[in-house]
């Protein structure tokens, strides 16, 4: 698709239909050698606070959809650390997804709580445009991934299905009618909290198309995140698990954890509280998850494009 296509399918809202398809499909990586210079992290102030002011991006260039979304898990057992990919990312089993149901629905507290700490993590991937970062200015004006959890992504929906017939539905990715996010950070018992983050007034990112058509051109690949390469089979997954729970299994491999695999690890948008058991669904338990807000969002926008 060409620049000049983008903003003509802007104007005609067609964007916003094919996004929300792409939401229905999708409820239907990384690497782990160092640090990923592409993705960018807001930072504590010495307040203990956290304030910048980014921009989601429209898709790629020939991709379709502008976040890619993982699932993951993170966990340390007996034998070490377990910091894998989950093939229910690809809609295939999954064998810590298996075994985390079996505990669950062992009726025992105790396994539940086990269940618990080994449970999947949701994150999502997308491309923005740094406006505002006071605590590294030379970030601003230029283009990153962004790794983000449930919480902002429900902001993002919000913003696509306003609550209050007052409030116009916008599309945050759009470059000429999207808003800039004002990234609001706090930290709440213990964990950071984006209760307070907020879109702005839709408005263009730029007033340049030529400007805008550049940075699109530097966005990352975000269908990378859930090639088949950034996942192991379900095989080696179940020998990594034997191993790390110690379970009885012939010549077990150890896995080493590198400090940037551990930073990666502690920088978890989506470790709060709330989220703690909002997984729970993964085991039978009836609970509103996200694939409930995102067809939500699927039915508003398809009477939208209907009108």
């Amino acid at each position: 698709m060409s620049f000049s296509n983008l903003k003509k399918q802007s104007s005609l809202g067609s964007l916003t239909a094919k996004l929300v398809k792409e939401v229905e499909k999708s409820n239907n990586p990384q690497s782990s050698s160092g640090a990923d210079e592409r993705l960018w992290k807001p930072e504590m102030d010495k307040t203990g606070n956290g304030f910048a002011v980014i921009r989601f991006l429209p898709a790629p260039n020939g991709e379709d959809l502008p976040w890619a979304k993982v699932w993951s898990h993170a966990f340390q057992g007996p034998g070490g650390w377990y910091i894998e990919n989950s093939l229910t990312t690809l809609g295939q089993k999954d064998p810590l997804a298996e075994y985390n149901r079996t505990l669950w629905n062992s009726g025992l507290d105790s396994d539940k709580e086990i269940a618990r700490k080994q449970k999947r993590k949701l994150s999502y991937y997308a491309n923005i445009y740094v406006v505002k970062d006071p605590a590294n200015p030379q970030h601003e004006g230029k283009v990153f991934l962004f790794k983000f959890g449930k919480k902002i992504f429900d902001k993002i929906m919000e913003a696509m299905q306003p609550e209050f017939d007052d409030e116009t539905p916008i599309n945050p990715f759009d470059f000429w009618q999207g808003a800039n996010f004002k990234l609001k950070i706090v930290k709440k018992d213990g964990y950071w909290n984006y209760d307070k983050s907020e879109f702005a007034s839709a408005g263009p990112l730029l007033e340049d198309d030529d400007a805008l058509e550049a940075l699109w051109n530097k966005e990352y690949s975000l269908t990378a995140f859930t090639e088949a390469s950034n996942f192991k089979s379900y095989e080696d997954l179940e020998r990594r698990l034997n191993a790390v729970l110690n379970r009885n299994v012939t010549a077990p491999v150890r896995q080493e954890v590198t400090p940037a695999e551990l930073e990666e690890r502690s920088y978890q948008p989506t470790f709060e509280k709330k989220v703690e058991v909002e997984d729970d669904s993964d085991y039978g338990v009836p609970q509103t998850s996200l694939a409930d807000s995102e067809d939500d969002a699927l039915s508003y926008f398809a009477k939208l494009a209907e009108s």
